[in-house]
């Protein structure tokens, strides 16, 4: 099984910035797409980047142009730089991790606890 960490959520004024990092707990070379989701109260959960092993990334319209999502293959980390953060950014944010079993061969899914995120003056 991979788990993940996140960390690096807090309370941001609008048009400020934060970090997100979420990291796994070992090293899975069959790790495929790493990313970020995030979930506001009364809403569903939604997507907010992702980023493949090969590097395509994948954004919300909401947040292209204002995130950025990386990765650190040798520390097994994902980041989402958040710039130009709004009221409407605020939620908890989950990390996500699609790999594949190399016992099975299966593919599997793993989240983050989820770190909170509040966008207010």
């Amino acid at each position: 099984q991979v788990q993940l960490v996140e960390s690096g959520g807090g309370l941001v004024q609008p048009g400020g910035s934060l970090k997100l990092s979420c990291a796994a707990s070992r090293s899975v070379p069959s790790i495929n797409t790493m990313g970020w989701y995030r979930q506001a109260p009364g809403k569903e959960r939604e997507l907010v980047a992702t980023i493949a092993i090969g590097g395509a990334r994948d954004d919300a319209d909401s947040v292209k142009g204002r995130f950025i999502i990386s990765r650190d293959y040798a520390k097994n980390t994902v980041y989402l730089q958040m710039n130009s953060l709004r009221p409407e950014d605020t939620a908890v944010y989950y990390c996500y991790a699609q790999w594949r079993s190399a016992v099975d061969m299966t593919d599997k899914e793993s989240w983050g606890q989820g770190t909170q995120v509040t966008v207010s003056s």
